[in-house]
């Protein structure tokens, strides 16, 4: 993998027209700094969207036509500006940093996004899955950095030993279920990271 290769996400609607586009990106915008403001994923409304975005709420209906369809909508966006950040970012998680600080980073910044990412796919019901696509990213990013580091063994399959702990239902259930904190697992990961790759 090279960091300007971004993989598209599978069934990605056709282009669209630019106005239809910027219209798009207005309404996930304001969904994202809801989210991420004083709302819970739970609480955003297609209402409260259409205020933010400063249109009517059947804008909103007519983009997404659901709010489960506008929670999975919110779900490929999160997932396409991430790799954008991997790809072209600053460092350590985009390029220019050395290949450990970038897996740490990466550790980081893909436990937190999962822990939002969960209340997406609950959010999005049947509509909320990641592609085949957007793990793929994932998979060959740290087998690159894996392989940047001088890994020795099977490296397809101790990266699965790294992405396993950071997938959404592990993640729900340490923190959520267990009350495992955040910094806590973060620091077992880069712990368990610098065994897989043999680093000091």
């Amino acid at each position: 993998m090279t960091d300007r290769t971004l993989l598209p996400l599978v069934d990605a609607p056709p282009p669209e027209r630019r106005d239809a586009a910027r219209n798009r990106e207005a309404l996930l915008r304001a969904a994202e700094e809801l989210v991420e403001g004083s709302c819970s994923v739970e609480n955003v409304t297609m209402d409260a969207v259409a205020a933010k975005a400063g249109v009517g709420k059947g804008t909103v209906f007519r983009r997404f036509g659901s709010r489960e369809g506008l929670m999975a909508a919110l779900l490929d966006h999160s997932e396409t500006e991430w790799q954008a950040r991997v790809i072209s970012g600053p460092p350590p998680l985009g390029p220019g940093a050395e290949p450990m600080q970038r897996l740490e980073a990466f550790g980081r910044s893909r436990l937190e996004l999962n822990l939002l990412t969960a209340d997406l796919i609950r959010a999005a019901g049947r509509a909320g899955t990641r592609s085949y696509a957007a793990y793929s990213f994932v998979a060959m990013h740290v087998r690159h950095l894996m392989n940047e580091l001088g890994t020795e063994g099977d490296v397809a399959l101790l990266s699965t030993a790294l992405l396993a702990p950071l997938e959404v239902p592990i993640l729900e259930q340490q923190v959520r279920v267990e009350g495992i904190s955040v910094e806590r697992i973060y620091a077992a990961w880069v712990d368990l990271a610098r065994r897989v790759t043999q680093t000091p």
